[in-house]
């Protein structure tokens, strides 16, 4: 099978037909070969069947999150100059397709009707005035049958639609996906087909996936993380298990549903269940292997997950909009590199470590990661700027600090943005974030520089609790002190907050917090 849902299961070449019917129905709506079609739907299985389509006719899938409301959706859709559209009737009490036909208008209002770039809006669910409906779309058209490219594909085992329009069209658009913005406006990332395809092909020995497989990504497929899933999936021949929206309790109805045997999720979505005792073994009987990745791993977290798995592993995976997956622990590492590292460089992939002044640093030192390889991209989408600077001789610099260890694992130890600077001595917060997230009652912990007369910087803690235990800054303190952390880490102003400010890929948005409460205006 190809697909497993809620709806039922879709086996390869049902999947492939139904790709090709609604590429001859997009084709009849007049997308067309390098148009643009912003893409925000939920993991499911016409989001699939929507990025196969789009592959067949030559279109790059532009990826809005699920979460992106007007303001989003607004300057997504104009920076990228989109010609299509494709989104939900309803989402949580909002029209998605409603809002996209008012950036749609507003467009027309600013320009020529020529010149508007959203030509289409296409409703999947119920009927939205001004919008082609999904269903209708696909009435519209019979399978396609007139293209010789298309018919030689045969679907019986794995998505050949993926593979072979892959090999006949590398280099033309693949998707185009957005840097999250945690820090600043998000920038456009354009990939061709070969680089992300090539990148989950390389990926499937190392990583040991097989035909027989039930994948399931926790992440939304509009991330890089879960369309590295998606691609894994396909290209191996196995099956995709659906996850709509993430909850703790649905994701494991999923993995017993299907009985998922490769994970993928983040730190986020395995904490709740720890705290909440909701990981039972019985449950991930079938699990070979969890991959965590989105954010920093905490090795105590990623122990406590494998703990509970019968027979599988952990491991992490390391990875970016630009060059999506750069490195991951194999399921036969040794437990030290699986559980505290982000493992070893993607086929390919080189990873090197520079210090201030661009200069290699040797093993285990600390510095910047830079890294090149056949999964990199070539630039930002109209900004050269932002291009020009991130790179250093053929090398993308990718904004985290890092170490490698004497093995060639990855260690990554923060953003350089992150960096807290007390006095000239600057630290990255992510280990002691991660040990206070293991004090009783802290559910989630990060620190943010605030401004300060004389330091210029001392480290805020921004908490959230699990509402029954006492959180003071007396407390944090001590556990710090208890695990002989340096003083200048430590936090020196605590804010209890209901909840952070996430990005959809569960990224903490630090620059929202400290605007919100340090009044901290400039982007930092």
């Amino acid at each position: 099978m190809a697909l497993r849902g809620p709806g039922g299961v879709t086996n390869y070449s049902q999947l492939c037909a139904q790709a090709r019917q609604l590429a001859a129905a997009l084709a009849s709506a007049g997308v067309r070969r390098g148009d643009i079609v912003a893409v925000q739907l939920p993991n499911c299985d016409e989001f699939v069947l929507t990025l196969l389509a789009l592959n067949i006719l030559g279109a790059t899938a532009q990826m809005v999150h699920m979460a992106y409301r007007q303001s989003e959706l607004s300057f997504l859709l104009g920076h990228s100059g989109a010609q299509a559209y494709i989104g939900l009737s309803t989402f949580r009490g909002e029209s998605p397709a409603t809002l996209a036909l008012a950036v749609k208008h507003q467009q027309g209002v600013q320009a020529a009707d020529s010149q508007a770039a959203l030509r289409v809006v296409v409703a999947l669910g119920a009927p939205v005035s001004g919008a082609l409906a999904w269903a209708e779309l696909l009435r519209s058209v019979a399978a396609l049958d007139s293209d010789d490219a298309i018919n030689e594909v045969q679907c019986e085992e794995r998505s050949e639609v993926h593979s072979e329009v892959h090999e006949r069209a590398a280099d033309e658009g693949y998707v185009l996906l957005y840097t999250s913005g945690t820090t600043a406006d998000p920038k456009g990332v354009p990939i061709a087909h070969h680089r992300f395809l090539d990148n989950a092909l390389a990926s499937i020995a190392p990583l040991e996936v097989l035909a027989a497989d039930v994948l399931l990504s926790a992440a939304p497929f509009t991330h890089l993380y879960g369309l590295f899933v998606l691609e894994l999936a396909l290209l191996a021949g196995a099956s995709l298990s659906l996850l709509p929206a993430f909850t703790p309790t649905e994701l494991v109805t999923t993995v017993v549903r299907d009985q998922c045997t490769v994970i993928f999720a983040g730190p986020a979505h395995f904490k709740p269940l720890l705290d909440q005792g909701g990981m039972r073994s019985q449950d991930f009987a079938d699990v070979r292997f969890i991959c965590l990745s989105g954010t920093a791993v905490p090795p105590l977290l990623a122990r406590q997950v494998e703990a509970r798995l019968l027979r599988g592993v952990v491991l992490q995976l390391w990875g970016m909009s630009e060059l999506q997956a750069g490195s991951y622990g194999r399921p036969n590492d040794p437990p030290h590199i699986r559980l505290e590292s982000a493992g070893r460089a993607s086929p390919a992939t080189e990873l090197r470590i520079v210090d201030d002044q661009g200069l290699i640093v040797t093993s285990p030192q600390e510095g910047r990661l830079l890294m090149r390889g056949p999964s990199l991209f070539e630039g930002y989408l109209n900004n050269p700027g932002a291009t020009a600077a991130a790179f250093q001789d053929g090398w993308f610099d990718t904004g985290d600090t890092a170490r490698l260890t004497v093995d060639g694992a990855l260690v990554i130890t923060g953003r350089v943005k992150e960096l807290i600077n007390r006095g000239g001595v600057k630290f990255n917060p992510i280990d002691v974030e991660s040990l206070l997230e293991g004090v009783v009652g802290v559910e989630r912990c990060v620190l943010v520089p605030m401004p300060d007369p004389v330091l210029g910087e001392r480290a805020c803690a921004f908490v959230t609790t699990d509402g029954q235990t006492e959180v003071t800054l007396e407390r944090l303190t001590q556990a710090l002190e208890a695990a002989g952390i340096a003083k200048f880490k430590w936090p020196e102003h605590l804010i209890l907050i209901a909840e952070m400010p996430l990005t959809p890929t569960q990224k903490v948005m630090r620059a929202r917090l400290a605007a919100d409460h340090l009044d901290i205006k400039v982007v930092r």
